[in-house]
């Protein structure tokens, strides 16, 4: 099984490598990510202009990794397209520090690129983590992401599917459980301030939450009680997913994640 990881973080980002880790236990993986943090760069892709890569000492050892002077849809473009010779099974991008929750995932380039993997022809999962600042468990995020993609590759699931999954920064046994959810409608504010400097004026554009649709279900509801979210993308974002593909994913999820705990 061949995995691509990647991410919005960067290629030295603390999840980025505690995934592959979890990973590389059962699947070639090779990392293809941005040199440097690429946040909310949504589904950029740079045109017209050339984009350099350089191969990097891996954190994980057996592990081929690719720093990217590009966004996170440029990693995954170069990496189906250039990079990785073989056919990729997996797309998988994160762990991302912070939640990508309702319509975040539009401006989120974790989504983005997982997205992009999506288009063209592969499985993909977006994943991340409840807090911004240090998160503490993405040993947790690792875990859910190796049992989701065991599901995916022993064909417990469709085929070709797209999962955004958020976790709470919690530790394994403080999980609440496992909710399949619908992105949240959130309202923002979006602002402009206006500042000047010794190179003269500038600008910063800021996001601001106003409220969340906490609906039962939502995965915004589902974080704030603790709960795992795993919202399947479709071409309709804010459409209910086909219940019947995912009657036993949540158990199975969960019995996969005591299991784990029980062999530490």
């Amino acid at each position: 099984m061949t995995i691509l990881v990647t991410n919005d973080d960067g290629i030295f980002a603390e999840g980025l490598w505690a995934l592959v880790k979890e990973l590389k236990n059962f699947a070639r993986v090779t990392v293809v990510a941005p040199d440097s943090e690429r946040s909310a760069s949504g589904t950029a892709v740079t045109l017209r202009q050339s984009i350099r890569v350089r191969q990097v000492v891996p954190l994980v050892p057996g592990v081929e990794a690719y720093a990217v002077e590009g966004t996170p849809s440029d990693c995954v473009i170069l990496a189906l397209g250039k990079l990785i010779p073989d056919k990729v099974d997996l797309v998988i991008s994160g762990i991302n520090q912070g939640k990508n929750l309702g319509d975040d995932v539009l401006i989120s380039g974790t989504v983005g690129a997982a997205l992009q993997g999506y288009l063209h022809g592969c499985s993909a999962l977006a994943i991340s983590v409840d807090k911004e600042s240090s998160p503490q468990h993405f040993d947790t995020a690792a875990k859910v992401a190796a049992l989701l993609t065991q599901k995916i590759t022993s064909e417990s699931l469709p085929a070709h599917i797209f999962l955004n999954v958020n976790l709470p920064d919690l530790p394994l046994d403080k999980i609440g459980g496992v909710q399949i959810t619908r992105l949240a409608h959130q309202s923002h504010l979006n602002t402009v301030e206006e500042g000047e400097d010794s190179n003269g004026k500038y600008y910063q554009l800021l996001r601001e939450r106003l409220k969340a649709d906490n609906k039962k279900r939502t995965d915004v509801w589902a974080i704030e009680q603790g709960h795992i979210s795993i919202t399947p993308l479709f071409a309709n974002l804010y459409s209910k997913p086909p219940s019947v593909i995912f009657n036993h994913l949540c158990a199975e999820l969960l019995e996969g994640l005591k299991s784990s705990q029980g062999r530490r």
